[in-house]
């Protein structure tokens, strides 16, 4: 979370301007400054969220012998008050949209595959809603497979294994997430086929956001939870 560090490197050196430390004082607030700077600033901020976002190319040539088509799980929150397009995340309903348009490129010949968990204060499940949506899209429930006990990417691809086996399949997930997601599936031994949406960098059109903004703070929190992600995947593999 880049903002609430920047927050929290001010407020350190709030407490030493109140203790009449002014040394310590400047450093903490000159450093939650600069931190401030660098994660709201448009140009840096897009140019590494697109070198994550460019780790592979978007399929424009669906191999005709899928089978399934794996969508990736992401948020919601259950509202019965709300369309059903406003309960699952963004996110969530850009990567459905295009595993649906993978699916109609195979002619409706393939399953698409939808994962996640309930949550700790949502009881429903987040493959149970991404199941709603593709119904209301049009999608048959036939055509649907729901895993709703993954709780991570990791636990996705272990339950995907049990379904596709050896055969090759579609990956679906926002093009930030896909080199850490692509980890997860090979090293269980799958053959995924990297489908990459909901790409948020601007790099043909820079200075579409300004060079300062929250759009640049909201892919700064992106980009931190990805690289901090395979970091953590990385010492993992090496325990």
């Amino acid at each position: 979370m880049p903002l609430p560090f920047a927050m929290i490197l001010f407020i350190v050196g709030l407490i030493f301007v109140y203790r009449a430390k002014l040394h310590k004082a400047k450093i903490f607030l000159t450093l939650s400054l600069l931190w401030l700077f660098i994660i709201s600033y448009s140009p840096l901020v897009n140019r590494v969220l697109y070198s994550l976002e460019s780790s592979y190319p978007t399929l424009k040539d669906v191999p005709t012998n899928i089978k399934y088509i794996h969508v990736l799980g992401g948020g919601h929150h259950s509202d019965s008050n709300l369309p059903i397009t406003s309960q699952v995340a963004i996110a969530s309903v850009v990567r459905l949209n295009e595993g649906i348009r993978l699916y109609l490129e195979l002619n409706g010949n393939a399953k698409i595959i939808l994962s996640g968990y309930s949550g700790l204060f949502d009881p429903t499940p987040h493959s149970t809603m991404q199941r709603r949506l593709a119904l209301s899209l049009g999608i048959k429930d036939e055509h649907i497979i729901t895993r709703p006990l993954p709780r991570d990417t990791q636990e996705e691809a272990i339950a995907t294994k049990k379904i596709v086996a050896d055969q090759p399949f579609i990956l679906v997930t926002s093009a930030s997430h896909m080199k850490r997601a692509m980890i997860f599936f090979e090293s269980k031994g799958l053959h995924p086929i990297a489908a990459p949406t909901n790409h948020l960098a601007y790099i043909k059109h820079p200075n579409y956001s300004g060079f300062f903004s929250a759009d640049a703070l909201y892919k700064s929190e992106i980009i931190m939870h990805e690289l901090l992600g395979l970091i953590w995947q990385k010492l993992k593999n090496n325990l």
